[in-house]
């Protein structure tokens, strides 16, 4: 999570149709299946949300950081669902509700704007948050800015926030 300092945030509840929290996310919204986005459903976002941003990071990954698995921003104020199978675009023409929407860079070298399923090196179950922030405002980065763009951008914009977490093992 971002810290907010003094500022007071409000829980959004963030679901999946296709996994509960804490609970495996199925082989198709993997790399070892179809690798599409899942569906994602949210509720209780704050009085004078303008804009939402998600981000998924696995925190398990041998990295230095969180591997990245998808950056998505600009989402209109009132919409509450992204639906599955998003495309792998910089600015989302589709579904409409989310026209206009911008996705940054996700941890792969290529093919690395969008989501990008979990894809674990063999052993322990891995987690993926798929983490939701209400912004008081349209952010103003362009398509294609990576996770740590993005929070410096939301920092003192954050009216609410919520997690769903899903997890996959090889």
């Amino acid at each position: 999570m971002i810290q907010t300092g003094k500022q007071s945030v409000g829980s959004i509840l963030v679901r999946s149709d296709a996994f509960e929290d804490s609970h495996p996310i199925p082989r198709d919204y993997t790399a070892d299946g179809e690798d599409i986005s899942p569906p994602l459903s949210w509720s209780r976002v704050p009085e004078g949300t303008k804009s939402l941003a998600l981000i998924c990071d696995d925190p398990d990954a041998p990295t230095l950081q969180p591997w990245v698995h998808w950056v998505i921003y600009n989402l209109p104020a009132v919409v509450t669902i992204l639906p599955p199978r998003m495309p792998r675009s910089a600015t989302l023409e589709r579904p409409t509700s989310v026209a206009g929407a911008l996705q940054g860079k996700n941890s792969w070298t290529s093919n690395n704007l969008g989501y990008r399923g979990p894809n674990p090196p063999p052993g322990k179950a891995h987690r993926y948050r798929f983490h939701l922030y209400a912004l008081n405002t349209m952010l103003d980065i362009p398509a294609g800015a990576d996770k740590n763009a993005l929070i410096i951008a939301m920092r003192g914009h954050i009216l609410g926030e919520g997690t769903l977490t899903g997890t996959y093992k090889k």
